[in-house]
Parts: structure tokens; C-alpha cells; sequence
């Protein structure tokens, strides 16, 4: 132990302790000073297939995350979606609540954020209306909702998102979204 700690100081003083005692060359640190201890000279960088394959792998774990990842941010917007309706449906029932009856297909979900001037004016119209903010929200996907005030299937009231493309019908995250049906495809499971 003692040798070592004496080779160490020598390299230190800048003395190289392999060349004084006439060890191998080969085994020879690089460096000056304490540094040539660190870094033996057979110590080379990562070869270039080496880093292509830890770039491929790389590649492979981000694509796999990736999918999994939007597979869920699609699911996240419809139940988005869901809760929007519903906070929509809230404010109805308040209006109604206030004045007897809910808004017709022509004042459409613009009269949750703005009194009506045009057919049946309600009569207690809080200021600032029954949304917070000056507009109607739009759904996830920048849409916006369609409302009819009586409902097309014999509901008082009907708000649909016509989901991802913005279009009638669809499949998956494409299929429409009605205020109906939220809640009952749980209800018959």
C-alpha cells in the first residue's frame, strides 16, 4: 500500500511512477498530475454501431410510448367532452330553474352567456348569465356544440358534439356525443 501511495505522489510532482520503475508503457495513466490515474489509455469512447444501437433502442421505446400516449389523450377528450355536456346541462337546469322553461333551438346555448332578445325572452336573467366567461365553450376538439330546445328524441333539451371531425356520425373518437346517451352505455354494461 505504501508503494502506491509513493507512485501517486511521484505522479504528482510530475514524475510518471510506470516509466521510474520501469513498469509496461501500455499501463501508462494519460493525464498530468492525479488525472493519470483516471483514464487508462486502453479506455476508449463508444463506437459508432454502439451509439446507432442505443439510438435505435432509444427510437423503439419513444415510438411505443408515443402510441400508448395517444391512445389515451383521445380517450381523456371524450370523457372531456362528457363533462363539458354535463356543466352544460347545469346551467340549463338553473336556467330553467329561474324562468319556467329552457332555451329555444333558435337561442340555442348562446343563451347561457347572453339574454335572448328573440322568442320567449326569459324574465329573470342573472347579469353575467349562467356560464362564466362571454362565450359557450367549444368541445375538445374546437367544435362547437349542437343544441335543440325541445330535443329531437322527446327530451326537453338535446346538446350533442359531433366528436373528432366535426361531423354528423363517426366511429371512435369520430362518433358524435349526445347529452342522451352519456351515462347509459355504463347503465346497460
Amino acid at each position: 500500500m505504501l508503494k502506491i501511495v509513493k507512485k501517486m505522489l511521484r505522479a504528482t510532482e510530475g514524475g510518471s511512477p510506470a516509466v521510474e520503475s520501469g513498469e509496461d508503457t501500455n499501463s501508462q495513466m494519460r493525464g498530468s498530475g492525479r488525472e493519470r490515474f483516471l483514464f487508462p489509455l486502453n479506455d476508449r469512447g463508444m463506437t459508432l454501431i454502439e451509439i446507432m444501437v442505443v439510438v435505435t433502442i432509444l427510437g423503439i421505446i419513444a415510438t411505443l410510448v408515443t402510441v400508448n400516449v395517444i391512445g389515451r389523450l383521445d380517450q381523456a377528450k371524450v370523457k372531456a367532452c362528457e363533462t363539458q355536456i354535463k356543466n352544460l346541462e347545469t346551467a340549463l337546469d338553473e336556467f330553467r330553474r329561474d324562468n319556467g322553461f329552457y332555451p329555444q333551438t333558435e337561442q340555442g346555448l348562446k343563451a347561457l352567456v347572453e339574454k335572448p332578445s328573440t322568442g320567449r325572452i326569459p324574465s329573470s336573467y342573472p347579469k353575467g348569465g349562467y356560464i362564466k366567461g362571454n362565450a359557450v365553450p367549444r368541445d375538445p376538439w374546437n367544435c362547437e356544440f349542437v343544441y335543440y330546445g325541445p330535443g329531437l328524441h322527446g327530451n326537453p333539451y338535446e346538446i350533442t358534439s359531433l366528436g373528432a371531425d366535426c361531423q354528423e356520425g363517426g366511429e371512435d373518437t369520430d362518433a358524435d356525443i349526445n347529452s342522451w346517451e352519456i351515462g347509459t352505455a355504463k347503465e346497460n354494461q
